[in-house]
């Protein structure tokens, strides 16, 4: 019993042995570990990453969580989109059903459906683009008050222009009196719908940086508002009531005492409803509306040039102008009315890779020519235009064109890649070689054919010019870098003209961008004309160089021309 009991005694020792030896064997992995896990913090907390780590990690997680449908929905209609079709298009799980649900999105607010072109579509980019070009303050025009006020509403039927801001006569329903007042606009509608008549809307710039907001206080432009006894109102300057009253006011303005009674534009109420109002965006016209287009193309020739120009409105949408040429010669003309004629019709389709139609377009170019000009008519070219508003991505391009007298057609067809705009680099849009470049007065911008912004810009199709004439430079340049204090861009553009076949420099010419008018650093637009009489026959190299010093960017467009 007792060699039993030794036995018990002698194992049980032994397990306990082990166990003890296994319990420091695992501290000592535990150990280890804990070693190794400080080890590691240790090298990363003395490795932290630096800010511009830090940016750039930031801006790579932002592009990837973006993409062209959230930018379409944030940027391109975020004015004008309902909160039921914003939500909706939140739902969607696929690109297919975003890309269907963009095209019904713009079919429900076409103006005339029966045909293949969408009115309001191509308005809509075109005030994007104009926003863009006139009211940037640091940031893009589309972004700004006056910016998306234009884009939804369209140009006001008048404007009264105070941008310098100084002396100012009150209006009666303001206090009467005199001021000086800081830069300030104001807007006026005919007719607003959901709103009214007569819709006048201020926009000022207190804090004289080029920022101009919308605001519901008349009094919010006076720069002597805290001025004692200064620019005092009608009733102040009788003695019937004191400057101090002013802000004492409780329906959120400092106006003075109206001088003959208040309208009721005036009324606290009125101006309050106006005010959410005219941030509503637009009911469609059609909100019912499903269509769908086929078309089947067939063809023989009529010889043609077509070529494409990209100018970027927001990161998700490009103005694609597609640029039509025929040579008169080969067009038939016929008699009508006591005139030779000759119509072309012309179609267009944008297809996406897979044959998915993004975009069409038809219209009709006609040539009169007197019978006794015909010959001279003949030598020349017609040109047509069309701009279309596309997301970044490659398409099919088709172009069919039909002369109606010889009964002659011909289908082009070409793959095009739209360029996507870099938020965070500087880059510019096509550059156009131009016979023709005039700005338009403001109620021609956006309408007729080859309007970019508020300038005509006829691109020469062949890039080929005649001796005795001037070559027009047309682009623009995008996201330069902007001054911390002045929201300005520094840098410029060196224009260098080589001789093709020798590095002989014909000029070379730097223009600074302070010299260009309206200059900012979301966009800048290039607009200037080369003579050419002192150029020999050939060909010709316009080197550009554009220096963005506050972004230390350069940029190197170019463009081929010949003189004949």
């Amino acid at each position: 019993m007792d060699r039993i009991r030794l036995s018990i005694v002698c194992i049980s020792i032994s397990i306990l042995v082990c166990l003890i030896a296994a319990a420091q064997q695992t501290d000592s992995k535990d150990s280890q570990t804990d070693k190794d896990k400080a080890q590691a913090l240790r090298e990363t907390v003395s490795k932290p990453l630096t800010e511009k780590q830090k940016k750039k990690k930031e801006a790579q997680l932002k592009r990837e969580l973006e993409s062209p449908y959230r930018k379409w929905l944030n940027e391109d209609v975020s004015y004008i989109i309902t909160d039921e079709e914003r939500a909706a298009f939140r739902r969607l799980q696929t690109d297919e059903e975003r890309e269907q649900f963009i095209e019904n999105f713009w079919l429900r607010r076409d103006p005339t459906p029966d045909t293949v072109e969408n009115e309001f579509k191509e308005e809509h980019y075109r005030r994007i683009a104009y926003a863009n070009e006139h009211f940037p303050s640091g940031i893009p025009g589309w972004k700004t008050d006056r910016g998306r006020i234009y884009i939804v509403y369209g140009p006001p039927d008048e404007i009264d222009d105070h941008s310098s801001g100084g002396f100012y006569e009150r209006p009666p329903e303001e206090g009467g009196g005199e001021t000086a007042t800081y830069p300030f606009q104001q807007w006026r509608y005919r007719y607003v719908e959901g709103i009214g008549n007569n819709v006048i809307l201020e926009f000022v710039d207190p804090t004289m940086s080029g920022e101009f907001h919308l605001t519901m206080d008349p009094s919010e432009k006076d720069a002597l508002l805290y001025v004692p006894g200064a620019g005092l109102t009608m009733m102040e300057q009788m003695g019937m009531s004191s400057k101090n009253q002013r802000f004492q006011n409780t329906d959120g303005t400092h106006l003075g005492q109206a001088f003959g009674g208040q309208p009721e534009s005036m009324m606290e109420f009125t101006r309050l409803e106006n005010f959410s109002n005219i941030f509503k965006p637009p009911k469609t016209q059609f909100p019912d509306l499903e269509a769908q287009v086929y078309s089947k193309i067939s063809y023989n020739i009529l010889p043609c040039k077509v070529r494409t120009d990209f100018f970027p409105v927001t990161d998700a949408t490009v103005l694609t102008y597609v640029t039509v040429q025929f040579d008169n010669k080969d067009l038939q003309f016929t008699s009508k009315e006591g005139l030779q004629r000759a119509t072309v019709n012309i179609f267009g389709r944008i297809t996406t890779m897979t044959r998915r139609i993004v975009a069409t377009f038809e219209d009709t170019v006609t040539i009169n020519a007197a019978p006794q000009m015909l010959q001279a008519y003949q030598a020349q070219k017609s040109i047509y235009q069309k701009p279309l508003p596309l997301a970044p991505g490659t398409y099919r391009l088709n172009v069919v064109s039909k002369d109606l007298t010889a009964g002659n057609m011909n289908n082009y067809e070409a793959a095009i890649t739209v360029p996507r705009l870099d938020p965070d680099k500087a880059s510019t849009s096509s550059v156009m070689l131009a016979d023709i470049i005039e700005k338009v007065p403001m109620k021609s911008i956006g309408t007729g054919q080859f309007i970019i912004g508020e300038s005509k810009v006829r691109p020469r199709m062949d890039d080929v010019f005649k001796h005795e004439e001037k070559m027009g430079i047309y682009f623009k340049v995008y996201n330069l870098g902007a001054d911390q204090a002045t929201h300005k861009p520094a840098g410029s553009v060196e224009y260098e003209l080589v001789r093709s076949g020798s590095n002989e420099r014909i000029f070379d010419v730097t223009q600074d961008f302070s010299d260009i008018p309206d200059a900012s650093s979301s966009q800048l637009t290039i607009e200037r004309f080369l003579p050419l009489k002192t150029l020999l026959p050939g060909q010709y190299t316009l080197r550009m160089k554009i220096t963005d010093k506050n972004r230390n960017q350069t940029l190197t467009p170019s463009a081929k021309f010949t003189v004949t």
